[in-house]
């Protein structure tokens, strides 16, 4: 008989029961853990708030001294307040993205494989509450949550971002940069649901804390990972060719550059990287048969289909984690 098998409840008068008495004794009973949630939420908040807060009162300025207007030239006089917010919100979204791995490391270890591991999941169970409803509410309660609090941090972080779309920005605040994009919009939300999901799926197949825990925070990693190496491939790009060399909006995403022969087969850059010194990559392309340049891309206007695609995919296997989890919860209580 499996150690997760539920005891029998013959002798015990039963009634229905919804998650609402589930969810009520999770909360009591984590009730420090969300309490903590909640100060990471107001210190995020108020981080964001004190950073733009701290800019406002040292603009940014030319180098004639002026802050009224637009310096020409791309000449300016950064302040320290605004080059330090810069810095610090540069990692926003790479954050938020911890924070969303970390309710789910919380939920593989003392949500619900402590209660496994010490055997304490049987006294829920005796009192007529079954294991998918026990297993529901400890997926619907750090959902609910997470959802919630990150919502609210993304809007900080926009908001906190917004004021430095006005002045100058380094490259890794664009919309397309690894550590801001995520923390943007709806994928932070997928990366939440995810973490739950996969949470919840270690630890009911390994049943030990430390494990459970362990093994969440390295799928959510690779995913994490995989995701911010492949983002660009989640949507066709655009592309532009031209008979002189071409620039980029502000608001693109270079992917691809170079020159296309005559025949339309496309030389890369990267081809000539071992031309002859005295050689220019423009020299090097021509000689290998370019004669228009071309570029892929991502225009700004590409940011909400990836945003949406990302977030469908984590949401996809999201799903797949808790029908997962279910199934194996399922097959140890039978």
């Amino acid at each position: 008989m499996s150690t997760l098998t539920r005891p029998k409840t013959d002798a015990v008068t039963t009634t229905p029961v919804t998650l609402r008495g589930p969810v009520r004794v999770l909360l009591r009973v984590h009730r420090k853990a969300v309490w903590a949630a909640g100060a990471l939420l107001v210190l995020g908040i108020g981080i964001v708030v004190a950073l733009r807060l701290w800019m406002a009162s040292s603009p940014v300025r030319c180098a004639d001294g002026d802050t009224t207007a637009t310096c020409g030239d791309d000449i300016y006089v950064s302040s320290y307040a605004h080059t330090s917010t810069e810095g610090f919100l540069a990692d926003g979204g790479t954050v938020l993205v911890l924070l969303a791995a970390l309710v789910g490391v919380f939920v593989a270890g003392p949500l619900i494989a402590r209660e496994l591991e010490s055997g304490t999941f049987r006294l829920a169970w005796a009192q007529s509450v079954s294991p998918a409803h026990w297993l529901a509410a400890r997926l619907a309660v750090p959902a609910a949550l997470a959802v919630t609090g990150l919502t609210v941090l993304v809007i900080a972080y926009r908001w906190g971002l917004w004021a430095l779309r006005a002045g100058p920005n380094r490259s890794d605040l664009r919309w397309h940069a690894n550590g801001v994009f995520p923390g943007t919009g709806p994928a932070i939300l997928g990366y939440a649901l995810l973490a739950v999901a996969v949470g919840a799926l270690c630890a009911v197949l390994v049943r030990r804390t430390l494990l459970s825990m362990s093994l969440t925070a390295l799928v959510l990693g690779a995913v994490g990972v995989a995701l911010g190496i492949r983002r660009y491939e989640l949507w066709p790009t655009s592309f532009r060719k031209s008979a002189e060399i071409m620039g980029y909006a502000p608001g693109d995403w270079p992917i691809e550059s170079g020159m296309l022969t005559a025949s339309g087969e496309r030389v890369y850059w990267q081809d000539c990287f071992g031309a002859a010194p005295t050689q220019s990559f423009e020299a090097c392309m021509r000689g290998r048969g370019g004669v228009d340049y071309f570029s892929d891309y991502h225009p700004a206007s590409h940011y909400w289909p990836l945003q949406l695609a990302e977030t469908g995919i984590l949401l996809a296997l999201a799903a797949l984690a808790v029908f997962a989890a279910f199934r194996v919860l399922r097959r140890l209580h039978g």
